[in-house]
């Protein structure tokens, strides 16, 4: 039996490693991806130096911080990590940059969103930060589907942006608690959650993805209904090996640090910390919010589910 310790670590780390090491990669085609690496072993082996991650990482401490603070995702206490964590080298998207810019100099960012993203941004950055609220609170989908909502609509306001977040706070929060993966069971549970017409066929077309090579169908784009789905067939096609989910991601090419965040997250929660080779957990980052800052969140928010 995996330790509850080691599934959040897991979830954590298999975030933030898979988005370090797909953010390597991110914008290159498929083909010039797999003509460098035509194995998975190739890919985790060329793993020799430091892994920084990204934006996605940065932004779900952020979600981490937020939900330490009050128990709950509080808008104002989210923002204030978000500004205080925000580092525009990470990567972060010229939307995401004006809109943290406006937390931080006190202006009405949900205004300023809307007029850069009219009718709201329908991107993964809600999805790609949300792994902290599917681990904390895994057990219980009504609770997952409300915090990844309140998550998400500092910057997200577009429901299929929102759904997907949810979608993928549901899947490690089933991945978390389940020792073992059972296809049908994990997918039915995701189909009962869905909302939009977009992610229904979506999710049922990623639980009928049963190889690499029909994945590309589901898409490899930063749109959240062109990742989110993608990143969960990602985990599902090799549930028992964290290498070769974030290897499905990566190898897609297009947006893949944040998909290969996202099914690392899940793989995580679902195999634990001690799933995930060595070999990448001792070469990512060791800044102050680095591994070492990533596993004592991972712990506390272990912590505070068991005393709830």
């Amino acid at each position: 039996m995996i330790e509850l310790q080691d599934k959040f670590r897991g979830g954590l780390l298999g975030l933030a490693i898979g988005d370090a090491l797909g953010g390597r990669f991110e914008s290159q085609s498929p083909e010039h991806i797999r003509n460098r690496f035509p194995t998975v072993e190739s890919l985790i082996d060329y793993v020799d130096d430091e892994l920084w991650y990204t934006d996605d990482t940065q932004m779900a401490i952020g979600v981490a911080e937020a939900l330490l603070a009050d128990g709950e995702i509080v808008e104002q206490t989210l923002c204030h990590a978000f500004v205080d964590n925000y580092v525009p080298t990470r990567g972060y998207g010229r939307g995401a940059r004006v809109v943290i810019e406006a937390m931080e100099e006190g202006k009405d960012y949900q205004a300023v969103a809307a007029n850069y993203f009219p009718g709201g941004s329908y991107g993964n950055g809600a999805a790609m930060r949300v792994a902290p609220v599917g681990l904390l609170f895994a057990g219980n989908d009504k609770q997952i589907v409300e915090q990844a909502r309140l998550s998400a609509l500092p910057t997200h306001i577009h429901r299929l942006a929102i759904e997907g977040a949810q979608l993928l706070a549901i899947a490690i929060g089933y991945s978390r608690i389940h020792e073992r993966f059972v296809h049908r069971e994990f997918y039915d549970n995701l189909l009962a959650n869905c909302h939009t017409p977009e992610f229904k066929e979506r999710i049922q077309l990623a639980a009928e993805t049963l190889s690499f090579e029909l994945l590309p169908r589901l898409g490899n784009g930063i749109e959240a209904i062109e990742s989110v789905a993608t990143a969960i067939a990602c985990f599902t096609l090799s549930p028992d090996s964290y290498e070769q989910t974030i290897a499905n991601a990566i190898l897609l090419g297009g947006d893949t640090d944040t998909i290969a965040a996202m099914a690392g997250a899940i793989s995580g929660a679902h195999l634990g910390v001690n799933a995930i080779q060595s070999q990448l957990v001792e070469h990512l980052e060791e800044t102050p919010k680095g591994k070492s800052y990533i596993i004592e969140l991972a712990d506390r928010l272990c912590e505070q589910h068991t005393s709830r």
